[in-house]
Formats: structure tokens, sequence, C-alpha cells
């Protein structure tokens, strides 16, 4: 008869459970939120011990686990601008810890018991690789990223830009270069206008910001070549822009809702 510890179990649940929401946190490219991450941690911990308890061996069916998982990314991702992405992160890193663990497991004869101290250097040594994959990958990004901070009535947003080198757009009246930005990026500049933003096309977000007594002449229509074909774009002059921490007086700032990407909600 195997015997199950209930607080060994709960214990290392919640420390690879924990290990899971940091290493997803990693690879999407989130703001860390350690104390969500631990609640969730702690409600896996929960649901680990429940399953050996007395008539709850329903919950070791897959269809439970996997309600479980979802519901465990939903506390520590909740909220997260791109959540079914995050949810497909974790169970995919859950998947990978898991494959190891049981790859350990499997040396260990048909009915493994594996040793507490080996199963944690297995996610110890899980965590790391998959923490040094995400640290490359981003590394890798940021050598074509820019930190961007625009300045409009007192207000400022700063947020992470794509720099592409291919990106022509130019104001055909002034020269000045166009810097693409997602309406989630811009949000911060305009508080309690988020309608504005989600105009639906650029004629109506134009003539919405004239009917603004504080916006008022500060949009305007841009022209522009795509692979599309030719567009519209609603474009603005902020009161500063810097890029890398270097001053840029010559840009015009576009709402684009396809600038928005991997990482980064903007393309400069």
């Amino acid at each position: 008869m195997n015997v199950i510890y209930a607080d060994s179990l709960f214990a290392m649940s919640v420390f690879t459970d924990y290990l899971l929401c940091l290493v997803t946190a990693r690879f999407c490219s989130l703001r860390l939120r350690r104390g969500r991450y631990l609640l969730a941690a702690l409600l896996g911990g929960v649901y680990a011990v429940a399953v050996f308890l007395p008539g709850c061996a329903w919950m070791a069916h897959p269809l439970c686990e996997l309600c479980a998982a979802g519901f465990m990314g939903l506390v520590a991702f909740g909220g997260e601008e791109k959540l079914f992405r995050c949810l497909a992160a974790f169970l995919a890193v859950s998947a990978s810890f898991g494959g190891a663990a049981w790859a350990v497991a499997l040396r260990q004869g048909s009915r493994p018991a594996p040793d507490l101290r080996l199963l944690v250097a297995v996610f110890l040594g899980s965590y790391a690789l998959l923490t040094l994959l995400s640290h490359t990958r981003h590394r890798r990004a940021r050598e074509h990223r820019a930190a961007v901070t625009l300045t409009l009535n007192g207000r400022q947003s700063a947020f992470t830009a794509l720099e592409d080198s291919g990106n022509c757009l130019r104001d055909p009246l002034t020269g000045r270069s166009v810097l693409l930005a997602a309406p989630s990026a811009l949000r911060p500049l305009f508080p309690g206008k988020a309608a504005l933003l989600e105009a639906p096309d650029a004629v109506e977000l134009v003539t919405r910001a004239g009917e603004d007594e504080a916006l008022r002449g500060r949009f305007r229509l841009l022209s522009c070549s795509g692979v599309a074909g030719p567009a519209l774009l609603a474009a603005f002059r902020p009161d500063a822009a810097a890029v890398d921490g270097k001053a840029r007086d010559d840009l015009l700032v576009a709402v684009s809702r396809s600038a928005a990407g991997d990482g980064f909600e903007g393309v400069v």
C-alpha cells in the first residue's frame, strides 16, 4: 500500500505550481504578480490533497484536472490582456514539468514512488532550463525593440515598440516620421475616452475627437499605403516623445489596432 503524506504532497504541489506560474509569466512577458501566483499555487495544493480524500477519487478525472488547471490559470493571470494565450502557455509549461517528472518516475518502476528530493531536483532543473530559454528569447526580442514615452496634455504613456527598419511611413505635409501605436498603449493619454480609441475607423475617430473640446484640432487623417492597399489613419502630434530615452520632436503618432504584437504595443 502506498502511503500519501498530505503535508508533503501539499508542500510539493505549492512549490511546483508556483514555479509553473512564474515560468509562464516570464514566457508571456508579463509583469510579475507573485501574490496571485502564490494564491493559485495554494489552490493547486488544496486540490492535490483533496484528490486523495475519501470519496473524492472522482476529482482525479482528466476533465476535473483540466478544470482545476484552468481555474488556477484564471486566478494567476486573470485580467491580463492576452488571457487565453497565458492559459495556453500555462498548460504547455505544466505539461513540460509533468513530462520530466514522469520520465524520472518511469525509471523507478511501473508503480513508482519517486524520492521527494529527486523530484525537487527535476523541477528545479526544468525551471532553470525553461527560464534560460525564456531569457534567451526575450533578449533576442529586445534587440529590435524600443522603449517609447509619449506626453499629451500633462499625461504620459510608456510602452514597448517594435523597431521596424522597413517602416517608411511619413507625414506627406511635414515629412515627420509616424509611430504606430495600439489603442491599449494610448489609453493613459486619454482617460475616460476608451470609446474614442475604439472608433470603428479613422474618420470616425477624428470626428469624435473634434467634438471633444480638449482634443479639438489634435487629430487629423493621414493617408498611407500597405499590403492591403491605401488606407487612412487617425494621427496626432504629442506634446513630447522619447524613444529609448532620446527626445524625438519629429514624430506623429497614428492609432492602429494592428500595431500590437508579442510583447509590444507599437511600431516605430
